[in-house]
Parts: structure tokens; sequence; C-alpha cells
């Protein structure tokens, strides 16, 4: 068994990880950042192709207190107030900050440093949000702080390490047991701080735009070790993730800033226009709250007249070829090796889970009420309330990452020198050797199997019986699953990594159902179809403990 020690240990490598771990190392801390797949290149920040909302005022006048408006209104009442400030007051230093390191915001004027270009998404007030050409946002953030951590000694990087707990003494956290996927083994990391950086968890369900890993690993983790969960109900589908044709080797929610860009049409079975049917403006501009679009959609298809695949159409057949590359660029000749012609057919998308407004609970400084313990980026919960606003998971990444770093990094300076002795995670880690030798379960049917009965039971839209079928089936495969664990030991064991995947997702998928039928209203993301409409009583946040 491997153990290492460090000052600050950095649980999740996307945007918000990678940051912490920056923003630490410039504190003067050692750091172990770690992740289940390469560094930098998991998680949700690398796949986001689009915008980043940030009050710069580079193309109108903006100020962080109108985002802060935005972002409060689009929560529907139920925003941390501090946290949202936080986001969007920060917002634009650290945008600056990744503009200084060459990730290349796209300018007006076409040169290096002039105005930064600040397009208009649903919900923002002006245009605000900033981007890197053709759908190169997430993936240059992601590379631009991958050169930094590069460049920083203080970091190590280690990958293929799956977090299987955070290891606690006297009520605070001092580390964290992983199994290194590799070889088997279980590898003990002893810390100062702690921060938890592993994203949300879309892959719960069946149509989702995450990475593999996006499971809400750090919110099982989180809960286990005391800390608190938040607003775990309010799951974002995105309306319009690509449904068909086949698309290969692109982002399923890609087609957001082209509707906007271009004012691109979103037709039902019929080919008729159908949200303003719902309470919504849309006048060919991308200008609905993904929560409006997301009903729109799935009640036409409910009275069939969905398109053929059960979503809806969106056209970009009033386009030209030449608007389309000026606003796709090269993008245009990858869907045609994909064999779309945007000029001569609609694509069909649907609601796809999206993003997370819930979470770990946090303060503004990023710290849980687990002493040592620190969360960033979607891992924490309550910033965006019960519906995030279009452009604010980058930032929110960056910002929060920033500041749980810095936070981390000072508690280490307070502790000094002293770390847990490795004895501390014996325990641990004897729990993760232990297990069945004789195999006879099929983990990763059980995950598909979950995945589905949230689709359909805890989807975008809710039913109180539907609700509680999901959580008799969680409860039911979580009595079966302690028999079911394989031992550690066996290099690239895919099955063990499934049942420890599957134990974090039942957690989780456990705290959004209850959560879900506990709230007896619809709000932002929460839609229940037995108790539509908000319901002032309901404006309150719940906390899981």
């Amino acid at each position: 068994m491997t153990h290492l020690e460090t000052d600050v240990l950095v649980i999740g490598a996307g945007g918000a990880g990678m940051y912490a771990a920056i923003e630490a190392a410039r504190g003067g801390a050692k750091v172990i950042l770690a992740d289940r797949s390469l560094i930098g290149r998991g998680g949700a920040t690398i796949m986001a192709q689009m915008t980043v909302a940030v009050a710069l005022g580079e193309q109108e006048p903006d100020d962080w207190e109108h985002h802060y408006a935005d972002t409060l209104a689009a929560g529907r009442g139920l925003c941390d107030p501090a946290l949202a400030r936080l986001l969007c007051e920060e917002g634009p230093e650290v945008i600056r900050e990744m503009d200084d390191w060459g990730v290349g915001w796209a300018r007006q004027d076409g040169s290096k440093r002039g105005p930064m270009k600040q397009a208009f998404a649903p919900g923002h007030d002006r245009p605000r949000c900033v981007y890197v050409d053709f759908l190169n946002t997430g993936p240059a953030v992601s590379k631009t702080l991958r050169t930094r951590l590069i460049r920083t000694p203080e970091i190590r990087r280690v990958g293929d390490l799956l977090v299987s707990e955070l290891v606690m003494r006297d009520g605070e956290c001092v580390g964290a047991v992983a199994l290194h996927l590799a070889t088997g083994q279980p590898v003990t990391i002893s810390a100062a701080s702690t921060v938890v950086a592993t994203g949300g968890l879309t892959r719960l369900y069946q149509r989702n735009s995450a990475s593999a890993n996006m499971s809400g690993d750090g919110y099982a983790l989180c809960l286990a070790a005391g800390a608190e969960l938040v607003d775990m109900e309010f799951v974002q589908f995105f309306p319009i993730g690509h449904l068909a044709p086949r698309l290969i080797g692109m982002d399923p929610i890609m087609w957001d800033p082209f509707r906007y860009k271009l004012g691109g049409r979103l037709l039902n079975g019929n080919r008729e226009e159908f949200v303003h049917n719902y309470g919504a403006s849309d006048d060919g501009k991308y200008v609905v709250t993904r929560d409006l679009a997301t009903y729109a959609i799935v009640k036409e298809v409910e009275a069939g007249r969905g398109s053929p695949h059960g979503g809806a159409w969106l056209s970009f057949e009033h386009c030209s070829e030449a608007q389309l590359r000026a606003a796709a660029g090269p993008v245009i000749d990858r869907l045609a090796k994909n064999g779309i012609d945007l000029t001569k057919q609609a694509i069909e998308v649907a609601p796809i889970a999206h993003y997370h407004m819930g979470g770990v609970k946090a303060d503004a400084s990023m710290a849980t009420r687990v002493a040592g313990l620190f969360a960033a980026g979607e891992a924490v919960g309550g910033a965006n309330g019960a519906n995030r606003l279009s452009g604010n998971a980058i930032t929110e990444a960056l910002v929060f990452g920033r500041k749980a770093g810095r936070s981390a990094v000072d508690r280490a300076s307070r502790q000094g020198a002293v770390r847990a002795d490795a004895s501390v995670f014996d325990v641990a880690a004897a729990r993760l050797l232990r297990g069945k030798s004789v195999r006879e379960s099929n983990p990763a049917a059980l995950i598909e199997e979950l995945q589905s009965l949230m689709q359909k039971e805890v989807g975008p839209f809710r039913t109180g019986a539907g609700l509680g079928r999901a959580l008799g089936r969680i409860e039911a495969i979580q009595g079966e699953l302690p028999g079911m664990k394989p031992p550690a030991g066996k290099p690239y064991d895919t099955e063990l990594a499934d049942w420890l995947d599957l134990s974090t997702m039942l957690c989780v998928a456990r705290c959004v159902a209850g959560s879900a039928l506990s709230r007896t209203e619809s709000r932002g993301a929460h839609q229940r179809e037995d108790f539509p409409g908000m319901d002032a009583a309901w404006q309150t946040n719940q906390v899981i403990a």
C-alpha cells in the first residue's frame, strides 16, 4: 500500500480542481492533484464548448451587480446570496487572469488585446458571455490550466485514483483513501486540507452530457464525512441536446451558441414553432430559459407532436452557407463528415441531463462544516438556486476553485507540518481491500438500470408516485450492495470500479429523489406534475445531513 503526504489534496482535476491546485501552490503549499482519469482531461470543463458569463463591460456597460441580479432571478428565490455574489463579483478577475495566461478569448477586432467579444445568452439582460471561437471554450480553458500545472513544480499530478473515502480523525478531515486503478491497490493520502472538486451527478441519467466520471462522487464522499448537501432536487436538463442523426466526436449540447447566434428555429413534429404556447416568447431568438424550453419540448412530445426520435426539430435551413460558416467556422466541415448539411436539413434535439444546481453546502470561503474539508466548482451547491443562469458554470468553476485553493492553503499553513500518521488510514484501506472472492454480481448492469430509472421517474418532470417507485428500487439495490463488493487487488478491475460507482450513484440518487419527493411544488429545474406552480411556502433550501 502506498502512502503519500501533502499540504493540500485536491480531488478532481477539471477546471475547479486545477485552479484550486494552482492557487494553493501559489500560496506556498505542496499539492497533490488526484483524478480518476487523466489530469485535466476529465470532468465537465473540457466538454463545455460554449460561453462564460462575466460582467466585463467590454461590449457595452455592465457591472457584477447586474450579473448578480440575473443569477438571482434565474435561481427562483433559492440562490445562496453570498455564493452568488462571489461568483459574479470575482468572475471578471479570474477571466482576465485566464486571458493573461493565454486562453484566447475571442476579440471584437481580431487582435490579441482588443475588447473581448461578449455574446447574449438566455436569462441575461445584455451581452455578457465571453467565449473562445468555434466551440473551443472548454478545451481552451482546460489546456490553459494544464499548462499552468505543468509549470508549477509544487503540484504533484496523480491520475488513475478513484477516491473511495475521506478519512476523519477527531472530527476533521485528514485526507483520503483511493483505489489505484492500474494496480488495484489502495493509496492513502494524508493532507492538512482537502478540496473536493469532483463535479456533478449527471451520469445518473440515461441521456446526459457528462463524462464518465460525473457520478456524484464528491457528494457521497462529503456526506459520509459529515458535511451537508443542499438543493439536491435541482437537476438542470439542457433542452436542445443532440438526438439525431448520429453525431460522432462532437458535444451533444453544441447547438446552443448557434441557436442564439443564428436564430435557430425550434419546431415540433408538424414543423410548427411552439415555445410561445407555453407562456414564453422566442421569436426566432434564443431567449427562453432552459427550464421553460425543456418543459415545452417534453409537452409537445407527450402530446404526440414530437420529432421522429422523440424530441423536437432545430432548424437552421433559413440560413445561407455563408451565414453558417461565419457563425460556426470549421464546425460546418465536422458536421459534413457526420453527413449533416444544415442548409438542407433540420436536426433533432431533446432535453439531456446537463448540470446540477445542488451539492455540498459550503460558505463563501468554500469551507464545509467539516474541519479541513473544502469544496469547489459544481461540487458546491447553492449558488445557482433552482435553475442555473446560462454561462455561469465555468465562471463558477474558476472562481470557486481559486477561492477553495486559497482557503485550503491558509488552513494548511495554520496546521504547520503536523499530518495524520499512515496508521490512521488503515481501517479505510482495509474496507477497500475486503470483498467477496466469488464474483456473481453485475454492477454495470445495475448502473444501466439506475440510469433508466432516474431518466423515467426523476427526470425533468416528476410525480409523487414515480418518485416513490424510484426510491423503492434504489433502496432495494442498496440493500443488495454490501454482499456484491469485489475485493481490491486486481489491476484494472472494472467490476470493482463499477461497484464503487454504483455505491456512490445509489447514495446520490436517493438524495435527489428524496428531496424531489419532499418538495411539493414546481420551481426552476424541479417540476412536479402533481404540484404545478411555485408555492411561496417552499422558498427554502432543503439540507441533507
